[in-house]
């Protein structure tokens, strides 16, 4: 089997939570406490480790409700088009 083909990558269910929500959440929440956002939640979607998410304002338990893959989608897509625009 050669591996020149490309891979699809299709989530299988509809995001029952709205990601968008939830991140900016999360970012206030980490915000609040002192800690630089971005940092807390690359290191959460890189390790999985829940403990880079503060449990102020519910923000730990929240981030875990949605699958580390469906915020990088997320973030990936508002970040294209963010950059679509600018052309």
């Amino acid at each position: 089997m050669s591996n020149n083909n490309t891979q699809f990558f299709q989530v299988v269910k509809e995001q029952e939570y709205d990601v968008e929500s939830i991140i900016r959440d999360v970012y206030e929440a980490l915000k609040e406490k002192g800690y630089n956002p971005v940092n807390q939640i690359v290191g959460y979607i890189m390790s999985g480790d829940p403990t880079y998410i503060t449990s102020h304002n519910n923000a730990r338990s929240v981030i875990m409700k949605v699958e580390r893959d469906e915020i990088l989608e997320v973030l990936f897509e508002n970040y294209i088009n963010t950059q679509l625009e600018k052309e």
